[in-house]
């Protein structure tokens, strides 16, 4: 089975005291409208830049994608020690429970609190933890998405059925006109996801990812509202001519 997972997470994860967190991530794609063939949202209201958002809770056809809580402290440390995570995110290594706790008590919550990173769990419908996954902001109108996998869920889809629904309810949620995926140049489970997925390659970038003091290339990947069938926020005037 092939991997899933991302390389980029939370700037707060990086090697030190256990003050960091858990892997959060940075994933064909069906073209059908938000919110629809079984994927819903619940307890979600509009929000805008500099506003802050309620959680709120997403399904898809297969999963659910819930904030996370003290409840999946120990399924967030437990997935976290596969060696394959670790090398592909920036959580500390060793990953200690006591980080777990911060991602999943301090981190996670502030994200949703200061409008910043929206951090979901990505379970089944038992609660059964398969990874987790954030929307980032970046800068106004554009976000990044981050993702893992446990290990033993992996090669199934969810990642990229997680990644929609996400993409969707950013783009109709938060005002979102550009969604990028960035990972770790050599990270070819992760760009299958984000490829699968319909996001749009658009090169390296040298030197774009710090991983523990090491400047790493990367790739890069968008999608936009149109590649889901969904209006944009402000208009796209795309570039007809020869590449330069």
């Amino acid at each position: 089975m092939r991997a899933h997972w991302s390389n980029v997470l939370h700037p707060e994860q990086r090697p030190g005291p256990p003050d960091g967190a858990a892997p959060a991530g940075r994933t064909c794609a069906n073209r059908d409208h938000a919110l629809t063939h079984g994927e819903e949202v619940t307890r979600r209201r509009p929000t805008h830049h500099n506003h802050p958002m309620d959680p709120v809770t997403l399904t898809s056809d297969r999963l659910v994608l819930d904030p996370l809580t003290p409840r999946d402290t120990d399924a967030v440390h437990t997935a976290a020690q596969d060696p394959d995570v670790q090398r592909w995110t920036t959580i500390p290594s060793p990953y200690l429970p006591a980080h777990a706790r911060a991602f999943t008590e301090r981190l996670a919550p502030d994200g949703w609190a200061g409008d910043t990173m929206f951090t979901f769990g990505v379970f089944l419908p038992d609660r059964t933890l398969t990874g987790a996954l954030s929307v980032t902001r970046r800068t106004p109108g554009t976000a990044e998405v981050g993702f893992w996998t446990a290990k033993e869920h992996r090669g199934r889809g969810y990642t990229t059925e997680a990644t929609l629904t996400a993409a969707r309810w950013a783009f109709t949620a938060l005002a979102v006109d550009r969604l990028e995926w960035r990972a770790e140049v050599g990270n070819t489970a992760s760009r299958a996801v984000a490829r699968r997925a319909g996001f749009t390659f658009e090169g390296v970038l040298r030197a774009a990812l710090d991983h523990r003091g090491t400047r790493r290339d990367c790739w890069l990947a968008s999608l936009l509202p149109a590649d889901l069938g969904l209006p944009g926020t402000t208009p796209h005037l795309p570039h007809r001519g020869a590449p330069s």
